[in-house]
């Protein structure tokens, strides 16, 4: 069983147990959505869907890109401001050219006496979450990011490859749920849900306010209102 999976199943077990509630509050995900995406990303990861076969093959995995980006979109239209959408879609970018030029400078090559030091769905997927995180300045924008990051990124090698007239393979989550776009999306929320916590606890508590998460008003106490996020 591949890491991505067990993440995946001990997330929707924190989601069925109702762990998972304020994350997904600040998200705009009912426990029953999240559950239904993580079911389509598992279910998907099984269905690869090739796309070309000719000098550049592409392949499309179900669960490892298409429910992720579903996803990331379906997130996107729960956004209250148009800015909020923009930056996500910015940071989506800017994760993509940092994944790019990192990649560009990384080898992992079979070539002796080169050493690979971590995977490199690992490396992309922390590169993605430690990047969107700051840039989408939210959960799900982090999300997003992360999860539009890679996919991007993979788009990018194949305009590359396409400019170029190069053979390749180009296998878009193809490694399904243990995909990198799978990953960073999780990764750059983790992030996002330890960094925001941790700083409202230095500044002595959530801020008060209208754009407050009704999950976060409900857990401290606080009178619930129009349930406004903080951000995506």
């Amino acid at each position: 069983m591949s890491l991505g999976l067990v993440l995946l199943l001990g997330f929707a077990a924190a989601v069925y147990f109702g762990l998972a509630h304020r994350i997904l509050d600040r998200m705009r995900l009912t426990d029953v959505e999240a559950l239904i995406f993580i079911a389509a990303m598992i279910a998907g990861g099984f269905v690869t869907l090739p796309v070309s076969a000719g000098q550049i093959k592409l392949s499309l995995n179900l669960g490892g890109v298409v429910v992720p980006v579903v996803l990331s979109l379906y997130l996107l239209s729960k956004a209250d401001k148009s800015w909020e959408r923009i930056r996500a879609l910015l940071a989506s970018v800017g994760t993509a050219l940092a994944i790019r030029l990192i990649s560009a400078r990384t080898d992992f090559g079979p070539e002796a006496g080169s050493t690979v030091l971590i995977d490199p769905v690992w490396l992309y997927s922390l590169i993605g979450g430690l990047i969107a995180y700051p840039l989408g300045r939210s959960r799900r924008a982090a999300f997003v990011a992360g999860t539009l990051g890679v996919v991007l990124a993979d788009l990018f090698h194949l305009g590359q490859l396409m400019a170029r007239r190069l053979p390749g393979v180009v296998a878009l989550g193809g490694a399904g749920v243990f995909d990198a776009t799978v990953l960073a999306g999780f990764i750059a929320v983790g992030l996002a849900e330890v960094v925001g916590e941790t700083r409202e606890r230095l500044q002595g508590g959530p801020e008060l306010g209208d754009d407050r998460p009704l999950a976060l008003q409900q857990d401290e106490g606080i009178r619930e209102d129009d349930g406004r996020g903080e951000d995506l």
